[in-house]
């Protein structure tokens, strides 16, 4: 593993106050691997042999029962995926794809699980980084079920032109099928949605959305940090 990379992986907050003796240690068994984009990395259900980290691209984490597949959330660099599955030795509840040409460490399990027994700096990371994605759960569930479509999409995009910097214009960050899975919505529902906040001042021209009237949407909107906000 060069050097940098090393770097960035130590000082993710899930390693970065463990002992350097430790840490040393877990990455002994850990190996890189580059993955071309649309290539499965896990499979739901599989035994969780490996802690996977994005080091660069994009991973989408899916499930699929009866003929039916939904996006549930999209990994960025630099990130883990799934951690829980992996501190408790069971299998994965959901699938992995790549979206894009990626680079990954994999860390063999059994060795996350043996330093966690033995450094309570990296159990009390994995105990912190498990209760975010635990109350980024909760905030998905929220957004599901108490707004409807048009809410949900209004407030994906105020999220979305934020990570973008905040301006009118801005790209979404993945193609209108997967925009829908996300959103818990059909391509058809998605294309009405779009139409529906023409009215509060929503241009869409492919992946383009422009804002013309920011106060509008929000007002619209409603959004609230209890939902929205996925970093606390």
């Amino acid at each position: 593993m060069p050097d940098s990379e090393y770097r960035d992986i130590r000082m993710l907050n899930l390693f970065a106050q463990m002992a350097d003796e430790n840490f040393i240690s877990l990455m002994r068994g850990a190996y890189v691997q580059n993955f071309p984009a649309q290539i499965e990395l896990i499979s739901e259900g599989e035994p969780s042999d490996f802690l996977h980290i994005l080091i660069s691209g994009s991973v989408d984490l899916f499930s699929a029962w009866n003929g039916r597949d939904t996006s549930l959330a999209t990994v960025r660099p630099i990130s883990t995926f799934i951690l829980a599955a992996t501190v408790k030795d069971a299998p994965y509840l959901m699938s992995a794809r790549t979206l894009e040409k990626s680079r990954i460490a994999l860390i063999p399990s059994q060795d996350v699980r043996a330093i966690f027994d033995a450094d309570s700096n990296f159990a009390r990371a994995i105990v912190t980084e498990l209760a975010q994605c635990y109350r980024s759960v909760i905030k998905t569930q929220k957004d599901l079920k108490l707004r409807t479509s048009l809410e949900r999409l209004a407030n994906y995009l105020l999220r979305q032109q934020k990570r973008s910097g905040g301006g009118a214009s801005f790209e979404l960050d993945f193609e209108k099928r997967r925009l829908a899975s996300v959103l818990g919505m059909t391509p058809e529902n998605l294309s009405r949605a779009f139409k529906g906040l023409q009215p509060y001042g929503v241009t869409v021209n492919g992946t383009n959305i422009i804002v013309t009237d920011q106060i509008d949407l929000e007002h619209f909107a409603k959004p609230n940090p209890l939902i929205d906000d996925f970093s606390s």
